[in-house]
């Protein structure tokens, strides 16, 4: 089994079909949106090849080490991730080619006017440890 991180960005990668913002969708199509969401993720845990899922909130703040207690936080001019990813899915697949195929499944979800939104979904296995050979 390997895992993966199935991205879903709201920037950064080619526009989805449906290109509608969600902001403009109406409440139906929100919650049918989520409601797909959690019955694709009900079915890949019912196989056991879910792991973890999280929409993300539009709201983050880049940190990083100053030196002793002094964080400096940036809202910019870099590109974040809350101007890039909308959410994500870890699965835990045997293959590259599932790892795939659940992406594809998860680029249609729902979106304006029922249609599917089939979205771009950015598809990156973890690292594995490297294995060493000892005699």
């Amino acid at each position: 089994m390997a895992k993966y991180l199935l991205l879903k960005h709201y920037r950064g990668g080619p526009a989805s079909l449906n290109d509608v913002p969600m902001d403009r969708w109406t409440p139906e199509e929100v919650s049918a949106h989520a409601q797909y969401m959690s019955d694709l993720a009900a079915r890949l845990e019912d196989s056991g090849e879910f792991v973890d899922s999280q929409a993300l909130s539009s709201e983050g703040t880049f940190v990083r080490h100053d030196g002793e207690g002094r964080p400096p936080v940036t809202d910019g001019p870099f590109a974040e991730t809350k101007d890039l990813i909308a959410g994500w899915m870890v699965i835990d697949v045997e293959t590259y080619e599932r790892a795939l195929e659940v992406a594809g499944e998860l680029s249609a979800a729902p979106g304006a006017g029922g249609k599917p939104v089939q979205e771009w979904l950015e598809v990156r296995p973890f690292l594995s440890p490297c294995v060493t050979i000892t005699d």
